[in-house]
């Protein structure tokens, strides 16, 4: 990877294998450590990842080193124009919204780790690359 990256959004699949500390995303997190790159999460993401069997003590860990956004009024709102734009409108789409609208706030250039590489490309056209995991 010799693009630039300034920031780095993880979506619940992202910060899912980053606890899993699955080898493929901690290499790209060493690579975007290098690069200086911010990693940020939304509060969202949070929810997706809480499950019974989910390491909380490396969960914990984890978003101590991520910056994580806040869900308000305003970022609500912000969703609901962007999943009009894309011209989506079901509620499978209202988190990715979510993590789509915190990767377009982001200083860039943006990648994003998502399981999600299409979706997001919709929602997110080219202001954010996705890397998928």
């Amino acid at each position: 990877m010799s693009d630039r990256v300034e920031t780095v959004v993880l979506d619940s699949q992202g910060l899912s294998a980053w606890i899993a500390q699955d080898r493929g995303v901690l290499a790209l997190l060493a690579v975007f450590h290098t690069m200086g790159a911010d990693l940020v999460v939304c509060a969202n993401t949070i929810i997706e990842v809480m499950y019974v069997r989910v390491n909380t003590a490396r969960l914990n860990w984890t978003l101590s080193r991520v910056k994580v956004e806040a869900g308000t009024e305003q970022v609500a709102k912000a969703c609901a124009q962007l999943l009009k734009q894309a011209g989506l409108h079901r509620h499978e789409y209202a988190l990715d919204t979510t993590f789509a609208e915190t990767a377009l706030r982001q200083p860039g250039p943006v990648a994003m780790l998502t399981s999600d590489v299409d979706g997001m490309a919709k929602l997110c056209g080219n202001r954010v690359r996705p890397i998928a995991v």
